[in-house]
C-alpha cells in the first residue's frame, strides 16, 4: 500500500482535547512528495509515530482507502499479510483468521475491532459498508491487555472522519456487474462556528448478482444496502467536548447459497438428483450454478448510537464512552442438500442419518447491547506514562433456528421469538434460546523510558464474563402443529462464568536512528459459550456416540512471544518491518454441523501452536510510484483434540500456510489540470484446510485487482476497477462433507467521485 498522508490533526480532533481542522489525505497529493510520510496511529491508546510503535501493525490512512477501492472488510484484509477473511452464508456470517487463530459460523471474531472508540460488541454487525473513513489500523498479535475479550489474534481499530469547522464533503456515483447501482456521500462542517460541528455519510448499494439459480433462473447473491452515520461534536471549553455519533445500516440479500457435491445432478435446469456419491468432498470442486427451489433471504438492521467524552484534568485526560447496540438479523432458505428435488434418492435418504427430503431452514437473532468505558489517561510528554480503565458489557441475545417441511410453495413466514405454523410449510423443529451476558473489565497500561532509547511496557486486564442461557419452553420437535418431541430441556436455565488476567510486557529499543527492535509476551482471551441445548446428551446417545460435544464450549486462551523490528531507508522513501512469533492457543473453536441431530455445534480443538511472521515494504520508487510488498506466514499444528486424537499432527482449519501481497501504484500528471491513475493489487493466499480432519486441500489462490482511470485535481476522479481479474474460480467457504460456498467471480466497476 502506498504509505502516505498524516492523520494526527484529525486523529486529535476525534479523540482528545485539541479542535485543530485535519490535514486532507486527498489521493491527488501524492504527486508532489516524493517520500513516504510519517504516519500517527493510536494503536496504544495516546498518539505514536507507526515506525516507534512496538507492535506488528498494517495502517491504511484516508487517502489509502480511496485509491484502493476499500469498501468492506474484504478489501482491507486482501492487502494485510497474515489475515485472511471470508464470506458465507449470509450478512453477518465472517470467518477472519489473524495469525493462525480464526473465527467460525457461530462464533466470536478473534480480534477486538473498535469504531471510533467504541468496542463492536456483535460479529454479526462487523461485516458492514466501510465509508468516509479517516484510518484503519491492524494490530496483529494479542491485544487483550488494550482491548480486551476476543483481542487473542490481534485488533482491529477503524476510525471515520470527523466533523470539520469548514464545510467540505463529497459523492461517489458506482455502476458494476450485476447491474450494480451504489451512490454515497458526505458533508460536515460548522452547525454553530467553533462551538458546535456536524457531519452526516450515507451510503445506498443495490444489485442483482452474479450467480445464477439455474431452477429458479434468478441470481442468488442479490443485495440493497442501505447505511447512514451522523457525527456531532460539541466543542464545550478548551477543555470538555461531547461526541455523540448515530449509525443506521438496513441490509437485504441473498442467503445460504452452498451446493451439496455428493449430489448427481445430471440436469441443472431440472436441479432433480439422481443419486449421492458421499465419496466428493473437494475444497477445490467450484460450483457457480446452484439448484435450490428456493431463493435464500438475508435481512439484518443494526444500529448504534454513542457518546464519547473528553475531559482535560491537567493531570491527565478522562475519557468516557457509552454506546447502545441493536442488531436483529433473519435468514432463510432451501435446506440441505440445497437441491430442487431430492425424492427421487429413495432408500439412499437414510444413509446419511439426516433426511434428504424437501426442508426450509431458518435462523433469527436479535442482540441488544450497552457498553461503558472509562479511561485515565497521562499525559505524553513525560518519562512514565500510564492509563487506567474499567469497562462494563451488558449484552441480551435470542437466537432461535427453525426447519420447515418444503411442500413447494416457497419460504414460510418465519418463527421468531415464538413458534408460529404455517400449513403452507410446516414447522418441524424449534430450537430457541436467550441468553443474557454481564462482562466487565479493569486494564492499565504503564510505558517507562528506561533510558532516550529503551523504553518498557507492562499492560494488563482482567476479563470476566458472566453468562446465563434460558431456553424457550416451546423448544422441539413439531409434526402437525404439535409438540411431538423434546430437544434439550425446555425451560432449562444454565448459567456459566468466564474469566481471565492478561498481561502484557513490551520492550522498545531504538537502536539507531532509523532502526527499532523490539519484543513482547502475552496472553489473549476469548469467552466460551453456550451451545443449543440438550445437544450433549444427544451426541453421546448416537449410534456410536461422539464423545467430546458438549453444551457449552470453554473459553479460548492464547500466549504469544514475538520479536520485531521497523527500519527505514533512503531518507524514508522505503520502510522494512518484520516480525516473529509463536502462538499457544487452547480450546480453539471449532464448528461441527451433526446431521444426526441437526445441530450447528462449537467444539473446542484443546492445543494448537503456531510459528510465523510477517515482512512488509513500501517505497516510493518515484515522484508518483509507489510499491509495497508483504508476506506473512503461520505454521500451525494441532497439539491436542479430546473429540478425536488421531487429528494431532495435522494442520489446523482456516489457517493459510502463508499469504503475499504486492502492489504498484502511479499518480502521472497528464496536464496542469488532470493526472493519469493506475494500481495493481495481487494476493497470493496460500493453502488451507477447513476442518481438522485435513480432509481436503484448497490450492492456493491468485488473486488479482486493477484500477485505471483520471483525475481533474483535488476536485473530481473518474476510475473503473475489476476485482479478481483473472476471473479465479475457488470456494470462499467448505463445510465437511462436500458443503461448498462459491466465491464471487469476476466484477467491474466504474466510479465517478466528486469533492467540494
Amino acid at each position: 500500500m502506498k504509505l502516505k498522508a498524516t492523520f494526527l490533526a484529525a486523529m486529535l480532533g476525534g479523540t482528545a482535547m485539541s479542535a485543530v481542522t485535519a490535514i486532507p489525505a486527498q489521493a491527488q497529493d501524492a504527486v508532489s512528495d516524493p517520500a513516504l510520510e510519517e504516519i500517527f496511529v493510536f494503536a496504544r491508546g495516546r498518539l505514536e509515530s507507526l515506525q516507534d510503535i512496538p507492535i506488528s501493525e498494517t495502517v491504511f490512512t484516508s487517502g489509502d482507502i480511496v485509491d484502493a477501492r476499500i469498501d468492506t472488510v474484504d478489501d482491507f484484509f486482501a492487502l494485510t499479510p497474515g489475515v485472511t477473511f471470508a464470506n458465507a452464508q449470509d450478512s453477518g456470517t465472517n470467518f477472519i483468521t489473524i495469525r493462525g487463530v480464526s473465527q467460525v459460523r457461530n462464533g466470536e471474531p478473534p480480534v477486538a475491532v473498535v469504531i471510533d472508540d467504541v468496542l463492536q460488541v456483535n460479529g454479526r454487525s462487523f461485516d458492514q459498508p466501510l465509508f468516509d473513513l479517516e484510518a484503519i489500523e491492524i494490530l496483529r498479535g494479542p491485544q487483550g491487555a488494550l482491548y480486551g475479550r476476543n483481542a487473542t489474534g490481534g485488533a482491529i481499530i477503524i476510525r471515520t472522519k470527523a466533523p470539520t469547522d469548514e464545510l467540505e464533503g463529497y459523492g461517489r456515483f458506482t455502476n458494476g456487474s450485476g447491474d450494480e447501482f451504489q451512490v454515497e456521500g458526505s458533508v460536515s462542517g460548522p452547525i454553530i462556528e467553533d462551538k458546535l460541528l456536524g457531519r452526516l455519510s450515507a451510503r445506498y448499494l443495490n444489485r442483482d448478482g452474479v450467480l445464477q439459480n439455474t431452477v429458479l433462473d434468478e441470481p442468488v447473491d442479490y443485495r440493497e444496502d442501505f447505511a447512514i452515520r451522523g457525527h456531532l461534536k460539541f466543542l464545550a471549553s478548551e477543555r470538555l467536548t461531547f461526541d455523540l455519533r448515530a449509525s443506521a445500516v438496513i441490509s437485504d440479500g441473498g442467503s445460504l447459497n452452498y451446493t451439496y457435491q455428493p449430489l448427481i445432478v445430471p440436469d441443472r435446469t431440472t436441479g432433480i438428483p439422481t443419486g449421492v456419491d458421499f465419496s466428493i468432498n473437494d475444497a477445490n470442486l467450484v460450483e457457480r450454478e446452484f439448484i435450490a427451489n428456493n431463493l435464500g433471504v438475508d435481512s439484518r438492521d443494526a444500529y448504534q448510537v454513542s457518546l464519547r467524552i473528553n475531559a482535560d484534568l491537567d493531570f491527565a485526560t478522562l475519557k468516557s464512552v457509552t454506546a447502545y447496540d441493536n442488531v436483529e438479523q433473519q435468514t432463510g432458505s432451501d435446506q440441505f442438500p440445497y437441491s430442487a428435488d431430492t425424492t427421487a434418492l429413495g432408500l439412499l435418504t437414510a444413509a446419511i442419518g439426516f433426511p434428504l427430503g424437501d426442508g426450509i431452514q431458518s435462523q433469527f437473532i436479535e442482540v441488544e447491547a450497552f457498553t461503558q468505558e472509562l479511561r485515565l489517561v497521562s499525559p505524553d510528554d513525560q518519562r512514565f506514562r500510564w492509563m487506567v480503565g474499567a469497562y462494563l458489557l451488558l449484552t441480551d441475545r435470542f437466537i432461535n433456528s427453525s426447519i420447515y417441511d418444503d411442500l413447494g410453495n416457497g419460504l414460510p413466514d418465519f418463527a421468531q421469538r415464538t413458534v408460529s405454523f404455517d400449513p403452507a410449510a410446516p414447522l418441524t423443529s424449534f430450537v430457541a434460546d436467550d441468553n443474557d451476558n454481564t462482562a466487565f473489565a479493569l486494564f492499565f497500561n504503564l510505558a517507562y523510558d528506561v533510558t532516550e532509547d529503551l523504553e518498557i511496557a507492562f499492560a494488563g486486564r482482567y476479563d470476566r464474563d458472566e453468562r446465563e442461557q434460558t431456553v424457550s419452553d416451546e423448544q422441539g420437535l413439531y409434526t402437525d402443529g404439535m409438540l411431538t418431541g423434546t430437544i434439550g430441556a425446555p425451560g432449562a436455565v444454565n448459567e456459566a462464568d468466564f474469566d481471565l488476567f492478561q498481561p502484557k510486557v513490551t520492550v522498545r529499543y531504538q537502536a539507531t536512528e532509523t532502526l527499532n527492535l523490539f519484543g513482547s509476551w502475552g496472553r489473549g482471551f476469548r469467552s466460551g459459550q453456550f451451545n443449543q441445548n440438550g445437544v450433549g446428551a444427544q451426541a453421546a446417545n448416537l449410534t456410536p456416540p461422539l464423545i467430546g460435544i458438549s453444551d457449552l464450549l470453554p473459553q479460548e486462551e492464547t500466549s504469544t512471544f514475538e520479536l520485531g523490528f521497523k527500519t527505514s531507508f533512503l531518507n524514508d522513501r522505503i520502510t522494512l518491518n518484520g516480525s516473529g512469533y509463536r502462538t499457544t492457543v487452547e480450546n480453539a473453536p471449532y464448528f461441527v454441523f451433526v446431521g444426526a441431530l441437526s445441530a450447528q455445534i462449537l467444539v473446542p480443538i484443546d492445543e494448537i501452536r503456531i510459528w510465523g511472521g510477517e515482512v512488509e515494504l513500501a517505497a516510493n520508487i518515484l515522484e508518483g510510484l509507489d510499491f509495497y510488498a508483504s508476506v506473512g506466514i503461520a505454521d500451525s499444528s494441532i497439539q491436542e483434540y479430546g473429540l478425536n486424537p488421531d487429528f494431532v499432527g495435522n494442520r489446523a482449519p482456516y489457517v493459510a500456510k502463508y499469504t503475499f501481497n504486492t502492489g504498484l501504484q502511479y499518480r502521472v500528471p497528464i496536464t496542469d489540470e488532470f493526472n493519469g491513475f493506475g494500481r495493481i493489487d495481487y494476493e497470493r493466499r496460500g493453502p488451507q484446510f477447513w476442518d481438522p480432519d485435513n480432509s481436503t486441500e484448497r490450492d492456493a489462490l491468485n488473486l488479482v485487482n486493477l484500477r485505471v482511470g483520471i483525475e481533474g485535481g483535488e476536485r473530481w476522479s473518474f476510475i473503473g476497477s475489476i476485482e479478481n481479474l483473472t476471473d479465479e474460480e475457488y470456494n470462499s467457504e467448505l463445510v465437511l462433507g462436500g458443503f461448498a460456498h462459491a466465491a464471487q467471480p469476476r466484477i467491474w466497476r466504474l466510479d465517478l467521485r466528486v469533492n467540494f
